[in-house]
């Protein structure tokens, strides 16, 4: 269940405990998983926040790609994530998430306005993709463009880039 805009757990209804970035993480490895997208919230209080998280045709279709495979963690290094997702159209969608935690002990769980971003270098590399590629931004719906070899990210406390892929044709 996707734990997004009005929620409650058996107490009165109140906005998610998630911060955006992690909304925005929580709903791209539901999509990069192909899970079902059942929300917990009612549709008739959506705020304009959660209404464009839950309808980015883009990152939806990622949801719904009749290939229907789910991702696989390709990466787990220094705090960060990496998933792959084949699609039938031959692009990959790609999520890469700041899984820097919180903390170790209860007082640590708290946020306390002192979360770091992380900065990552993203290598085609460790995506098993060689060649140049064209690139789109799944959440900010825009072309990046081609890329070849390393990226630099910098990537928010618990937030995520969400990609789509393409390899190019190099004939």
């Amino acid at each position: 269940m996707l734990v997004i805009g009005n929620v409650t757990t058996g107490s009165p209804m109140h906005p998610t405990r998630l911060t955006p970035d992690e909304q925005y993480s929580h709903f791209s490895m539901h999509c990069l998983l192909a899970a079902p997208l059942l929300i917990g919230c009612p549709m008739d209080q959506l705020d304009a926040f959660t209404l464009n998280l839950l309808t980015n045709t883009e990152v939806i279709e990622v949801n719904q790609d009749p290939l229907g495979k789910s991702a696989s963690l390709i990466k787990l290094e220094n705090n960060y994530q990496i998933w792959k997702k084949p699609l039938e159209d031959g692009s990959f969608a790609v999520g890469i998430f700041n899984a820097n935690p919180l903390g170790n002990i209860p007082h640590e769980y708290f946020r306390w306005g002192d979360e770091q971003a992380l900065n990552i270098s993203l290598d085609l590399k460790d995506l098993q993709i060689n060649g140049p590629v064209s690139v789109r931004d799944l959440w900010r719906q825009e072309d990046l463009g081609p890329w070849e070899g390393k990226k630099s990210l910098r990537i928010p406390h618990h937030g995520v880039y969400l990609f789509k892929i393409t390899p190019l044709n190099t004939k």
